[in-house]
């Protein structure tokens, strides 16, 4: 876990690289989603790859989801079927059936090792797929993570995501911010309970750091103290009422909650991995009788149009953006170049780990104790979300 353990890195540093890098822009694989894109033909050639050699005729990449439902994992798809009728990109587009589903993952990996394809783009579902994913790079394939590090991070050849813990760190130092010294009584709802995903932990314990509560070790979702003394802002006292793996899912995030609220109601921070969680816990609040926004503080992470409009209407009151079309687009023209004979990609993240595409905190409610990332209001977020 070194290599994850190297995202401890200062508030400060962590925000002013990503202020940097903001502003850069299967065959026969039964009950799983698979649909292809084909733009490169002899009589079509590719264009040339950066290196400036001749292009070979075909280039062929997979695309591996977690699932071709959820609205960020839609507007990816987008980005790379865009790219690939751009520069001339056999493109397959493959999902696992839900979330959970490794074997679907494994399963798509092999058909793209099978077929002979020049690189593989993925979502990893959990550590379970790192075998086959060693498997395919050994076989001569070029394996770029998108969004979703890896665990370790050296698993996949390059990875092109948001910073995550740099997104959760800003929902938390904007929490912390609103508090004003008031004692913070959070529910966290999470993906997992049961297995280790980066996207995860990484987004739940950087909202903690980002309030100033002690994580003693990042990789473990339940490393920190059920209560004490958060930092951040006024700082203040906290107590963690409940972590409840949901599936990243509406219902989950609203059966979620109600386990929470049974625990204690008097939670006035919720803290949810998506959008979609994040409507789903709305439900339940409101049915126990708590107004968004006053009573409760409800944040999140992902950016899709949805979720910036549920902020401009006070339904999430803050929610970290990240750019799904750009990773996608990026990761298509990455594995292109390399193909024909371009340098693989650098790292440009503030660890060094993976090329950050970016992140910006979408409220309209901006406090002085958010420096992890830049804040912008609903409506630039709404002109620059996907979905």
């Amino acid at each position: 876990m070194e290599g994850i353990s190297q995202m401890r890195t200062s508030f400060t540093s962590r925000f002013k690289k990503s202020r940097l890098i903001a502003g850069l822009a299967a065959t026969g694989v039964a009950a799983l989603i698979l649909s292809g894109c084909s733009a490169a033909t002899s009589e079509t050639p590719a264009t040339s790859g950066e290196s400036g050699e001749a292009a070979q005729e075909t280039v062929a990449v997979s695309l591996i989801l977690k699932n071709l439902t959820n609205p960020f994992f839609v507007a990816m798809e987008a980005g790379a079927k865009t790219k690939a009728a751009e520069i001339g990109v056999d493109l397959t587009v493959g999902s696992a059936r839900e979330e959970g589903d490794d074997q679907g993952q494994i399963d798509l990996i092999e058909a793209a090792i099978a077929q002979g394809q020049d690189g593989i783009l993925i979502t990893p579902m959990s550590t379970n797929v790192n075998a086959a994913i060693t498997k395919a790079r050994e076989a001569g394939l070029f394996v770029i993570a998108l969004d979703s590090p890896t665990e370790p991070a050296d698993i996949v050849s390059s990875t092109f995501a948001t910073d995550n813990c740099l997104a959760g760190e800003a929902i938390g130092q904007w929490v912390a911010g609103k508090l004003d010294g008031d004692k913070a009584v959070i529910a966290q709802l999470v993906i997992f309970d049961d297995r280790v995903v980066p996207v995860d932990f990484c987004r739940a314990n950087g909202f903690l750091m980002g309030m100033g509560i002690d994580v003693p070790v990042l990789e473990e979702m339940d490393s920190a103290a059920k209560s004490g003394s958060y930092t951040t802002g006024a700082g203040g006292e906290y107590e963690i009422v409940c972590l409840e793996a949901t599936g990243a899912s509406e219902e989950g995030g609203r059966s979620g909650i109600e386990r929470c609220l049974a625990a204690n109601p008097d939670i006035n921070v919720v803290y949810t991995i998506n959008e979609p969680t994040a409507f789903g816990a709305n439900v339940a609040l409101e049915a126990a009788g708590k107004v968004l926004g006053e009573d409760v503080f409800v944040v999140s992470v992902d950016g899709g149009l949805a979720g910036v409009e549920a902020v401009k209407a006070g339904q999430i009151q803050a929610t970290s953006q990240q750019y799904p079309l750009r990773m996608a687009s990026l990761g298509i023209q990455a594995i292109f170049d390399i193909a024909n004979g371009g340098p693989p990609p650098a790292n440009t993240s503030a660890n060094g780990l993976f090329f950050d595409t970016g992140v910006a905190l979408c409220t309209d409610d901006p406090q002085d104790s958010v420096i992890a990332a830049p804040q912008e209001t609903s409506a630039y977020c709404i002109e620059n979300a996907w979905g």
